[in-house]
């Protein structure tokens, strides 16, 4: 998969819990899901179950702790489904 096809899913999954549409717009790499967007964090938890279910993949502890941004959800993503 590459990085627009996981960005364009990404935005799919974030977009129900965006509170700043302007940065949405712009959402990249680099976009913070709380500084950025204004996503709270009982709505980055689910943000990470809908992740699990989208990739299938299992989302430990450590992992949902450093999804703070696109950049590192796409990293855990891609190292998930990796192994």
């Amino acid at each position: 998969m590459t990085n627009d096809e996981l960005i364009t899913k990404l935005k799919t999954i974030v977009a129900p819990y965006v509170q700043d549409e302007a940065a949405f717009k712009t959402l990249s790499e680099d976009t913070d899901f709380v500084q950025d967007l204004k996503i709270n964090s009982a709505n980055l938890v689910d943000i990470i179950l809908d992740i699990e279910d989208e990739f299938d993949i299992r989302l430990e502890n450590e992992d949902m702790e450093k999804m703070l941004d696109v950049k590192s959800a796409m990293e855990i993503i891609n190292t998930k489904l990796a192994s």
